[in-house]
């Protein structure tokens, strides 16, 4: 099962170069996904002079995150794996392939390319808010944590399948598209919910900008929830043991 492979790692690999790079690509990454997609809403606000959500503006919502993160994971696919995403990041040391160690490398390099990219719309915009994630009305926070799992779990069960697994082939472009139009779709589901982030840094970046922290601990719980089930699923039921192959240091 993926927890027997689970590793910590070993001392002094956060600095090495491989290590490093990989964290800048995962910064990067997270700068050009955050930029578009929380810069869409953002500009959604501006062009309705802040009027009430619309379908349209889901719809806008859902082509800009799925369009900005098959980019962004794209870029980032070579060196770090194109995690782009803290929980996808937890579901694949669950699942056996990175390390712990590694793991908060990229941690720390989602979470502050988040936070950057707000603070550059932030300064582009002349000061728009940067909103953080919040619950709709009549959505109490244990169902928001209900629809992050599944999302996530969708997610994260989509990553190992295209990029993962062993016995996936060689399909190019195929696994960040299919990335990118499952989160998209999500967004369609979940967006008028709880805003669907599925992604703890995506979250992470607005709450810290705006100082706004009500109900955060939804978009980590429920997140990281989903990776660890969709990651042991995944792995026990259709890789296994037998069918594991040692990853390279870039993980994906």
């Amino acid at each position: 099962m993926a927890i027997n492979r689970i590793a910590i790692g070993t001392p002094g690999e956060a600095s090495r170069p491989d290590a490093i790079r990989a964290a800048f690509a995962e910064f990067f990454s997270m700068v050009i996904f955050v930029f578009a997609g929380q810069g869409s809403g953002m500009a959604y606000g501006k062009l309705t002079g802040d009027g009430p959500a619309t379908p349209s503006g889901l719809v806008a919502a859902s082509l800009s995150h799925a369009f900005a993160l098959f980019v962004a994971v794209s870029v980032g696919a070579n060196v770090s794996g194109g995690h782009v995403n803290p929980a996808v990041t937890f579901g694949a040391f669950i699942g056996g392939n990175i390390t712990l160690l590694r793991a908060v490398l990229y941690w720390i390099a989602q979470l502050l390319g988040a936070v950057v990219a707000c603070l550059l719309l932030k300064v582009s915009t002349g000061g728009m808010e940067t909103a953080a994630f919040s619950l709709s009305h009549g959505v109490t926070p244990w169902n928001a944590v209900v629809f992050e799992i599944v999302m996530t779990f969708g997610l994260v069960y989509t990553v190992y399948a295209t990029a993962v697994d062993p016995k996936k082939g060689d399909i190019g472009i195929i696994a960040p598209l299919a990335i990118g139009l499952i989160v998209g779709a999500n967004i369609l589901v979940g967006g008028a919910f709880d805003g669907a982030s599925m992604n703890p840094a995506v979250s992470f970046g607005p709450a810290v900008v705006s100082w706004t922290w009500t109900n955060h601990w939804v978009y980590w719980v429920g997140p990281f929830i989903g990776a660890a089930i969709a990651a042991t699923v995944y792995d026990t039921i259709f890789i296994g043991s037998n069918g594991h192959e040692p990853l390279p240091s870039n993980d994906f």
